[in-house]
């Protein structure tokens, strides 16, 4: 049912970092780049990829996001002018660093050249190397407004998690006040919890929790229990839980969606946004807002009770991660 101020967007404690974080954060994956896997994201900008008209609707995505009380912000190095965008708004709105927690990645390299067609949008490294070149280019363009720095979409197959150089580097940054984290992806994402617990530098992760994909819920609440702070990413499966997508093989799936969204009285999206602010593990729930009628919607979370009662659409992690890797660019 709708439970009108069911949650806060009053700051709360990030793990054991110190920061505080609002309950629902902006992720700009789909506002710094042309092209995206989100379904429908060529019609979310229109179509039109001028670097300046997309900049100016990053800034109106962004002051959508501040003005409903979000104080989380996400970016990475491989997504495309991301950095730069959420820089110049900083900027320009005169947004003081005490007053945002903004999250930055490293490991892959934008390679799509501003084009949606390319054949590779992003490369992943994962080598200290890479490590330090991007580091100082994200620490250049956000300055001191960069409190937390992550590996993108780190995975126990690529070995990053047991090379010696990157996690000395890692640890020497954290020395300098940087909070450390990392994002993870793929099938075996509680595998790749698990090992981060382990390696014990880490003051977060940020991994795909939403009702399609479930199976990181348990090393989730393992990582919340060892300290760290925990951000859900893609909670809207790409925009597969949204009611755009008319895919006949999820029809089933919709109907189940459709039955739950009528019963409590909301929109499929802040359905699906509701179920992972109702995660008592989760800190941070991450819009992939590409304008600004979506970050509205997406909010409208907030207000959701949620009693969990949802079954019948969960996919196995083979599943999930297969289709979400078929999804196409725009």
């Amino acid at each position: 049912m709708i439970k009108q101020g069911s949650l806060s967007m009053t700051p709360r404690t990030f793990g054991q970092t110190g920061l505080a974080v609002s309950r629902l954060g902006l992720g700009l994956a789909a506002l710094g780049r042309p092209g995206y896997i989100n379904v429908g994201h060529g019609t979310d900008l229109g179509h039109q990829y001028d670097v300046d008209a997309m900049e100016v609707r990053c800034h109106a995505v962004l002051d959508s996001a501040w003005e409903s009380g979000i104080r989380y912000f996400d970016a990475a190095r491989s997504y495309g002018k991301a950095e730069l965008f959420l820089g110049s708004w900083l900027q320009a709105r005169r947004i003081e660093q005490r007053d945002v927690v903004i999250g930055s990645k490293w490991g892959y390299a934008y390679t799509a050249g501003w084009r949606v067609d390319a054949e590779k949008h992003e490369v992943k490294e994962h080598s200290a190397d890479r490590l330090k070149a991007q580091y100082a280019e994200s620490r250049e363009i956000l300055g001191a407004h960069l409190n937390l720095y992550q590996i993108h979409s780190a995975t126990l197959e690529s070995g990053v998690l047991e090379d010696s150089d990157v996690l000395n580097e890692l640890a020497r940054m954290k020395q300098t006040g940087l909070k450390i984290g990392l994002s993870v992806s793929g099938p075996r994402q509680a595998d790749t919890i698990r090992r981060a617990i382990v390696v014990g530098v880490f003051d977060c992760v940020q991994a795909t929790w939403n009702l399609l994909e479930r199976s990181a819920s348990d090393s989730l609440a393992e990582a919340h229990h060892a300290g760290m702070g925990v951000i859900v990413k893609e909670a809207l499966a790409n925009g597969r839980l949204t009611d755009r997508n008319d895919d006949a093989e999820f029809s089933t799936k919709r109907r189940i969606l459709e039955r739950e969204a009528n019963r409590i009285g909301c929109s499929f999206d802040a359905l699906a946004m509701a179920a992972a602010l109702a995660q008592p593990w989760a800190d941070v729930v991450l819009s992939g807002a590409a304008t600004r009628d979506q970050v509205h919607s997406n909010l409208r979370a907030m207000d959701v009770d949620w009693d969990g009662r949802l079954d019948g659409i969960e996919e196995s992690p083979e599943e999930y991660w297969g289709k979400r890797s078929q999804l196409k660019w725009n």
